[in-house]
């Protein structure tokens, strides 16, 4: 029989060792590809996994059960994956772009995919990947975490404004944004098609 996560919170919370582990257990894979969809490459996905659930040990006393152990796990995720990314954006100098999501699995690649014809898929798909991690690459933190929360991850506005520290309006201001820049990106590549 699994143990509530308020169960293993409250273990957790008066010293537990072990219930930790198990909330580890419970959430790393999510984590895992919240940040692995933030950054593209999986050593920074693991780092900000251990880094989040570092983080987590430290506070967990701070836990209040007023939101989901989930939304306050990829809060703290969050702010570790935009910290790495600030961090590459301001130190990178060799302007390397970040590739943030694989956009081969989700379905609107296979939608827009289904329309190019065999021989043409895989130079599209590369074409269209390459300006997707271009458009995310613009993207402000917030918008690239609020995007991914949204379409990858498929949270609602109240747990990705709880994710972000945001209210509702900021929330979806965000991810109206960061929609808007990926159309106007992929503008000249959906135009061929047409």
């Amino acid at each position: 029989m699994h143990d509530s996560d308020a169960a293993v919170i409250a273990r957790a919370q008066a010293g537990d060792k072990d219930a930790f582990r198990l909330l580890v257990e419970r959430y790393s894979r999510a984590v895992y590809r919240l940040a692995y969809r933030m950054t593209g490459n999986p050593q920074d996905a693991e780092d900000i996994v251990q880094e989040t659930f570092l983080r987590a040990y430290k506070q967990i006393h701070r836990y209040e059960s007023r939101s989901a152990f989930g939304t306050w796990i990829y809060r703290i995720a969050s702010n570790c994956a935009i910290d790495l990314l600030r961090f590459r954006k301001r130190y990178e100098a060799d302007g390397e772009q970040i590739n943030v999501i694989d956009f081969e699995r989700s379905e609107a690649m296979a939608a827009v995919a289904a329309q190019v014809p065999a021989q043409d898929r895989l130079v599209y798909a590369a074409e269209l990947k390459r300006r997707v991690a271009a458009v995310m690459a613009e993207m402000s933190p917030q918008e690239k975490m609020a995007f991914v929360l949204r379409h990858v991850e498929g949270q609602s506005i109240e747990e990705i404004g709880a994710a972000l520290g945001t209210g509702p309006s900021a929330t979806k201001n965000s991810i109206f944004r960061a929609v808007q820049k990926l159309r106007k990106g992929l503008e000249p590549v959906m135009s061929s098609l047409r």
